[in-house]
């Protein structure tokens, strides 16, 4: 009898080990970011039609701001105003009735960046099947703290009288997206560094050793099969 694997609704992922996987194939950093941009449309294209409804993906942490080179955050920068921008992209998410939402501190980016990112929320706010919340200029520190700063100020004017977890989550940039079912990290490193803490308590954790250009849909479907042979607790 085979055994029935459950689907998990709302995914996250961490997708790690671009510039190691440029380095071993002899590519150029440009050209890593850029396959790894295009496995993550697959990817998402993928989860669509295995049944999942959400994928929360960290494009671009806080951290990496402060700490990459300005010549790689730029090679950045560029494609994810190309990506924005790209026509046949904005079809293809369209025809899958996929939305982007992005979510992060806008003030870290460059304003061409926001923008784009703007217009590519825009051009897919309509759609209802399938939801990408890209998480860029994020930091799971930062989300709370700012959470807390926010609280704070509407407490002090008495906006607010009571702070509860719902209240704090409410303030937060990543509000409203559903807590994941399973975060999966590519690239071998075992940790989550700092992604969605609050949401991710009872999360699944996923690692697979292979960088992220070179996950493929066999490797997501292991992860959903290990997903489907855990029981979850919930603090039972």
């Amino acid at each position: 009898m085979q055994k029935r694997v459950t689907v998990p609704k709302n995914f996250a992922i961490i997708p790690d080990g671009n510039r190691r996987w440029s380095k071993s194939h002899r590519m150029s950093l440009a050209n890593g970011y850029k396959q790894g941009i295009e496995k993550f449309v697959d990817f998402s294209i993928w989860l669509k039609r295995l049944g999942a409804s959400t994928v929360t993906v960290w494009a671009l942490s806080t951290e990496n701001i402060e700490n990459r080179s300005s010549i790689e955050l730029s090679i950045l920068y560029k494609l994810y105003k190309k990506a924005s921008y790209d026509k046949k992209l904005i079809d293809l998410l369209n025809k899958n009735e996929t939305k982007v939402v992005v979510i992060g501190n806008m003030r870290r980016l460059p304003s061409d960046v926001v923008l784009a990112l703007k217009h590519l929320q825009n051009v897919t706010k309509k759609n209802a099947k399938f939801t990408i919340n890209l998480l860029i200029a994020y930091g799971g520190r930062d989300d709370i703290l700012y959470a807390a700063k926010r609280l704070l100020n509407d407490s002090i004017n008495k906006k607010i009288k009571v702070i509860n977890e719902r209240i704090l989550q409410s303030y937060m940039m990543t509000a409203g997206i559903p807590e994941p079912d399973i975060i999966i990290r590519t690239s071998g490193e075992l940790r989550t560094s700092g992604f969605l803490p609050w949401q991710s308590s009872y999360s699944e954790l996923y690692f697979s050793k292979k960088y992220w250009p070179d996950f493929g849909i066999d490797d997501l479907k292991a992860a959903i099969s290990d997903f489907s042979s855990r029981q979850r607790r919930y603090g039972k």
